[in-house]
């Protein structure tokens, strides 16, 4: 397209002209840069009705002689042609990594960070508690952790994502701000991440050959689908019996049971024997993950309402369900402490007793400076809970 454009430049004739001196010329552009960058050249130009000139050098002061036509100074041609090329380069660079960006922060939106580090948290931590001795921590627990971890991490991510595919009308008035509901992310990029995180999960756990990882996993992918998938006798988080139980029994039973087996057996080799410091977090977690459970749906009464979803805040009212949530929590607390209190190791029994009851005053205080008719406060509030979730993690390997 370049060599038949034309560039209009002015000669003047060395004879005299009834009409002007100066007369129109055309030169093509694909021959500028040869005239720009004082390559030497032949090619032939037409210098109006006159014949043809054979432009065969380009001096030093940028002008040319030939039979009556001259050229004038090269400060004619748009001499920034090379500067616009690489302006454009750098436009174009500059477009891709924006565009990359809001890609990676759109997939960091979908995958629900809050529930991604809850898994890495939980399935470390449980991952811990078959430790015996300083010698354990061989590289082939950190191998097998990191067998655990992966598959669990893409598995999260196909839960979550496929929750948002059937939640999108009710995720605009709850949550607007993520891809599917905003629109950065199509219907058909949500299809295939949620399918190739799962198909690359199941691949995972079936090539580690761990059958307590393989069912981790099973159940999580049968249990996060009928929470959310809109089919007959599916869509479970419609009721808020069956939304709790889906939570409580991934989150609270199969992480600790089946991630705790996947070490022990899997990766030491040693018989699956069930120890103090799991059947603690087994149960702790259930109380946990029914708070999430419940409280999770407190700040998003007006779509649940809108769409027909009964969660326990729709029926019971959103203060009694804050309260309820609290009160469990403390419960909790107060469990562990008794548990830590009756270890017959000192570093256990410090940790642990100082540790939950920190944890029980501190989420006692904040929650009654929590306000019930502010949406940003619950929201704010509710992942403060996670973070309790996270720290709780940290001190359930120190409950022997």
């Amino acid at each position: 397209m370049a060599g038949t454009q034309a560039l209009s430049l002015v000669v003047s004739s060395g004879y005299t002209s009834q009409n002007s001196g100066v007369i129109p010329f055309q030169v093509p552009v694909s021959r500028m840069y040869n005239i720009l960058n004082r390559y030497h050249a032949k090619q032939w130009s037409r210098c109006c009705s006159r014949g043809f000139l054979t432009i065969t050098s380009l001096k030093k002061t940028e002008k040319l002689r030939t039979m009556h036509c001259r050229l004038l100074k090269s400060d004619y041609f748009p001499a920034t042609i090379e500067d616009n090329v690489s302006r454009n380069e750098d436009n174009h660079s500059a477009s891709f990594w924006t565009w990359l960006l809001n890609r990676l922060n759109a997939f960091y939106l979908f995958s629900r960070p809050h529930t991604i580090i809850g898994t890495v948290v939980g399935i470390t931590s449980v991952s811990l508690l078959p430790i015996k001795t300083i010698a354990d921590l061989s590289p082939t627990f950190w191998m097998g952790l990191l067998k655990a971890l992966i598959p669990g991490i893409l598995m999260n991510i196909y839960v979550v994502g496929v929750n948002q595919l059937f939640d999108v009308d009710i995720d605009k008035v709850n949550k607007p701000n993520l891809p599917l509901a905003s629109g950065e992310f199509s219907m058909g990029t949500g299809v295939a991440l949620v399918v190739l995180s799962s198909l690359m999960s199941f691949a995972m756990g079936f090539m580690f050959q761990s059958p307590p990882l393989i069912s981790a996993l099973l159940i999580s992918f049968l249990l996060g689908s009928a929470y959310s998938i809109d089919l007959p006798l599916l869509r479970w988080k419609r009721n808020a019996f069956l939304a709790a139980m889906c939570i409580l029994t991934v989150r609270a039973i199969v992480v600790q049971l089946a991630f705790f087996a996947h070490i022990q057996q899997y990766v030491f080799g040693r018989p699956a024997v069930l120890t103090k410091s799991v059947l603690f977090a087994t149960v702790f977690m259930c109380f946990f993950t029914a708070v999430i459970a419940l409280f999770k749906d407190i700040p998003d009464v007006d779509g649940d309402k809108d769409f027909g979803i009964q969660s326990f805040s729709v029926s019971l009212g959103q203060e009694r369900v804050f309260w309820l949530c609290i009160n469990l929590l403390l419960l909790a607390y107060g469990t562990a402490v008794v548990v830590g209190a009756s270890s017959a190791f000192m570093y256990s029994k410090l940790l642990t007793v100082l540790g939950h009851f920190t944890l029980a005053s501190i989420l006692w205080f904040r929650a009654r400076s929590v306000d019930l008719t502010n949406k940003a406060s619950i929201t704010s509030f509710y992942m403060f809970i996670w973070k309790l979730f996270y720290v709780e993690y940290l001190l359930i390997p120190f409950v022997r």
